[in-house]
């Protein structure tokens, strides 16, 4: 459902003269200022930093085994080729004030500092208060290791119609120059980014999914053909929870570990998941998108 935002303007009628009343003429009716699309989550200097200190490895290590999933199933198979630089952790303490975890992907930008995920990542749909915070992304993540180190998120952007009505689950993230001062994909590089791409070919996605025996350690893989759907796009996956955010890249090189991200890991179909929900990224995502890139 579109956000429509309807205001109401209440006039207050005072007689006029008679003669005044012959000529008067009614002026343009005022034009109702359109919602800006793009809700921006901000984080201050101060909290970033304590975004960083917050978590320490053994923090991170405990998070991993504070949720079981239940087995990996069939569909997701460990990554076992070239490191992926570019997809890593991104944790957080959700809007119940739990130690939790999403997945996320450098992507290429103006800025050198994008990274997607999903909009359930940032914040609650349709609650607007509700945010997440202490967020950094963790680039290369691989069995308690941070090989290029942590990123904390400067802004998180995601659609109004997430914060608003739960739809468009999608979100680019800026976040700040690491320790030594360089940029993300200065460090770890970028994948490609479309929209508008009609929806089908081979997908591969990913995610850090918190089934076991990986509990989010290890980056699992889904290959599938992406199929139009109510909407959105799906691909067969039995990833759960954590590999949300995950990229789904189009025309994945094996070899080189880059492809073009078309979407995100959204939702599952149910409780015991064969398949795998991702938004088809259109006009409102480039918005987000842009805004982040820019910013």
């Amino acid at each position: 459902m579109a956000l429509a935002v309807v205001g109401t303007a209440l006039a207050l009628a005072v007689p006029l003269p008679a003669t005044a009343a012959a000529t008067a003429k009614a002026g343009p009716a005022p034009r109702a200022t359109a919602p800006d699309p793009v809700s921006v989550l901000a984080y201050t200097a101060k909290e970033r930093r304590e975004s960083l200190a917050y978590w320490t490895p053994a923090r991170i290590k405990a998070v991993g085994k504070s949720v079981d999933l239940g087995p990996t199933g069939p569909k997701a198979k460990p990554w076992r080729g070239t490191a992926l630089k570019t997809i890593g952790r991104l944790f957080f303490v959700n809007a119940n004030g739990a130690d939790t975890w999403c997945t996320a992907t450098a992507v290429k930008s103006a800025n050198r500092s994008a990274v997607m995920t999903a909009a359930h990542c940032v914040r609650r749909g349709s609650s607007p208060g509700n945010t997440h915070i202490l967020m950094v992304f963790a680039p290369g993540y691989s069995k308690g290791k941070l090989p290029y180190g942590a990123f904390a998120v400067r802004t998180a952007m995601t659609p109004r119609a997430w914060e608003n009505d739960s739809t468009d689950d999608l979100a680019t993230l800026v976040v700040d120059t690491d320790r030594s001062g360089r940029k993300l994909t200065d460090v770890v590089g970028g994948q490609d980014i479309a929209f508008n791409r009609p929806v089908g070919g081979t997908i591969s996605s990913f995610g850090y999914s918190a089934t076991r025996p990986q509990l989010g350690e290890e980056l699992l893989r889904c290959v599938g053909t992406a199929k139009k759907q109510s909407g959105q796009q799906t691909i067969p996956c039995d990833m759960s929870g954590g590999s949300s955010g995950g990229p789904w890249l189009a025309d994945f090189h094996t070899p080189t570990g880059k492809g073009t991200l078309v979407s995100v890991n959204s939702s599952l179909d149910s409780l015991t998941p064969t398949q795998m929900q991702g938004e088809v990224l259109g006009a409102t995502a480039k918005k987000v998108y842009d805004r982040a890139q820019h910013g």
